[in-house]
């Protein structure tokens, strides 16, 4: 893996009223993980920010911009120490009174910069395992140490496995009642033709990055910017795979949900697949977005085709967000209306 939306959401009364979180084994189990996995990541950065190259090879691209590096750092080490206020708000009885809007999105933040990574760097070691190749491509110079890659991913995806398992525990105990049930259960409600237009648009919004990343998956280089055609490796086109899986769950889910279809399907199904596949390309699509605007070699700068892919990925995520937030909006009202 080298390479807000605020919601009017409010849980039912009963629900926050009910009892508090209990610290069972599991969970404490689950928060410990997840905040001693945040430590290799933060200890590195705090050491690139003071200056140190441990992992940095001599020649490495990261030297050639010291300030940049030390502000994008600083801008990792804030969110990856999110991770661990997170891992405490899902785990503590205060946690349950803070508003819904103020922890689902940067929970939803979480998944979709943890869930490429964790589905990724797999599939990346299985491919070399295999003889697919190395991380870097042949004559390209070394971005950091390999030891790095092992020991950050590592711990994203422990991060991401114990956070989110937290959150499922934490969505079950206070928001159970809106995700239960079969998509033939659900109403249309009034919002029905807003939640359709909004998967109509995000499936045509898609089909650019989409095709973009297929092609560069499958080897291609259309579109692609001097530098990035010729850095090709097989890392890099197992990213590219992952984006086009994320996309794809991502319009799939906001599909199902507006239109009702997979019938049968449990509710938590396709809202599986509209948070993950939203939160995934929606975040990638704006941190590659925001990288777009930096400096360095022109030869590595995006294309502008490159630049609408990754602005349309990111579009298309808020989108299905926005099926989401309709969806628990309407569900927590009419659970609030039955209790009343």
């Amino acid at each position: 893996m080298t390479q807000s939306h605020r919601t009017t959401l409010s849980p039912a009364p009963a629900a926050v009223d009910g009892p508090a979180v209990r610290l069972s084994r599991p969970r404490h189990v689950l928060r410990a993980v997840a905040v001693l996995s945040c430590v290799p990541y933060l200890g590195l950065k705090a050491a690139w920010i003071a200056g140190s190259h441990i992992g940095i090879p001599e020649g490495s691209r990261l030297l050639d911009d010291r300030v940049g590096m030390a502000v994008i750092n600083g801008i990792s080490v804030l969110l990856d120490s999110a991770v661990i206020v997170l891992a405490l708000v899902l785990t503590r009885p205060w946690g349950l009174r803070v508003p819904a809007w103020l922890l689902a999105f940067p929970v939803w933040v979480a998944t979709g910069l943890l869930a490429p990574i964790m589905a990724g760097f797999p599939a990346q070691l299985v491919v070399r395992a295999f003889g697919g190749g190395s991380a870097e491509s042949p004559g390209q110079e070394a971005f950091l140490d390999e030891w790095v890659f092992t020991v950050v991913y590592t711990g994203f995806i422990l991060q991401g496995l114990a956070l989110g398992a937290l959150f499922v525990l934490y969505a079950r105990d206070r928001w159970g009642q809106l995700w239960r049930g079969r998509v033939w259960e659900l109403p249309m409600g009034v919002a029905g033709p807003a939640h359709r237009a909004l998967a109509v648009a995000a499936a045509v919004l898609a089909l650019l990055p989409l095709t973009l990343h297929v092609i560069w998956a499958c080897g291609g280089t259309a579109g692609l910017s001097e530098g990035r055609a010729a850095d090709r490796s097989a890392d890099v086109h197992v990213l590219e795979a992952v984006y086009v899986v994320f996309l794809l769950a991502a319009v799939t889910g906001g599909f199902l949900l507006a239109f009702r279809r997979g019938r049968a399907l449990p509710v938590a199904v396709p809202l599986g697949l509209a948070w993950v596949g939203s939160g995934a390309v929606a975040c990638w699509g704006g941190w590659l977005s925001l990288a777009s605007l930096g400096g360095g070699d022109i030869a590595d700068r995006p294309t502008p085709l490159m630049g609408l892919a990754y602005a349309g990925q990111m579009l298309v995520g808020f989108l299905v967000a926005a099926i989401g937030v309709y969806f628990f909006a309407e569900r927590s009202a009419r659970a609030a209306r039955r209790a009343a």
